[in-house]
């Protein structure tokens, strides 16, 4: 056994580096198995044996081309390489991953829940859970919404660059009366978000009458997705808040296994409210906000 497991890793590192160019990027892009998987330069060497410096240049090229990203945590998969068919991927994995505590949290709180990306300037509806109630919120699987007039676009935007915030919503449109429009405003909306640990509120800023809570799941790099819990919009959310924090964290558990990370027992939502007292909830929602 001993001798058999030598031979083949002797012959593995026998085996010549392929001379093309084609190959060789090849290779390397064989490496990022799924949208979220991060390599570094000592991955990329290590697991292709091409020379450092030729695996350095490569990797500069794909990431200037935009078929990866580098980032604090390694290469990634691109903007270009995900529009064509990986996003897909990590969008399917990332529903997968979400839907039971998606539906654990709807049938706990009895109101409609949301999954949702970023793209672009607009979130993007994965998932939609609520039974009867979900068709009269007016939104649906695939269909888009402007991200700051949600609170699951808001939960995102928290935690982008504020200079990407002021560069792509300065002239933002308004969606109804109460919409965001004035980016300064919006600054600091978004910073009421980030003090309330990621909590984002809405009422009546999207669709009329429709109330929200989001909060975003957060990766390496930045946010990854958002979930909300939708009603009235004279519910009091600010009530389920405690055990949308609580989806959020089992979710982001559920994904640890997409984004190449050890997974950790997933919190039970059962106890979820008592883990909250009163006076830590007030203390969290005492942050501004004319969402009250």
């Amino acid at each position: 056994m001993t001798s058999t497991l030598r031979t083949s890793a002797e012959s593995a590192v026998e085996q010549p580096v392929p001379p093309s160019m084609v190959e060789r990027l090849t290779l390397i892009l064989d490496l990022f198995e799924r949208p979220h998987t991060h390599q570094t330069l000592e991955d990329v060497t290590r697991r292709t044996r091409l020379p450092r410096s030729t695996a350095h240049r490569i990797l500069d090229q794909l990431v200037r081309l935009r078929w990866l990203d580098h980032t604090t945590a390694g290469y990634r998969l691109g903007k270009r390489a995900l529009g064509l068919g990986g996003r897909e991927i990590g969008q399917n994995a990332l529903r997968s991953a979400a839907a039971p505590v998606l539906h654990d949290l709807a049938i706990r709180t009895k109101l409609v829940v949301h999954l949702a990306v970023l793209v672009d300037t607009e979130v993007y509806y994965l998932d939609k859970v609520g039974g009867r109630s979900a068709v009269e919120v007016p939104s649906r699987v695939g269909g888009r919404a402007p991200a700051h007039c949600t609170a699951l676009g808001k939960a995102m935007l928290a935690w982008l660059p504020p200079e990407r915030i002021e560069a792509e919503y300065g002239n933002a449109a308004r969606r109804t009366a109460r919409s965001i429009a004035d980016p300064g405003v919006l600054h600091q909306e978004l910073d009421r978000i980030r003090r309330r640990r990621g909590l984002a509120f809405e009422r009546g800023e999207c669709f009329p009458k429709v109330g929200c809570v989001g909060i975003a799941l957060r990766g390496r790099d930045g946010p990854v997705a958002a979930i909300s819990l939708v009603g009235d919009a004279q519910s009091p959310l600010e009530r389920v808040a405690p055990l949308l924090i609580q989806a959020a964290n089992a979710v982001s558990t559920e994904l640890a296994t997409v984004a190449d990370v050890p997974k950790q027992p997933r919190p039970n939502l059962a106890v979820a409210q008592q883990s909250w007292s009163n006076e830590p909830v007030a203390q969290l929602l005492a942050v501004g906000g004319d969402w009250l």
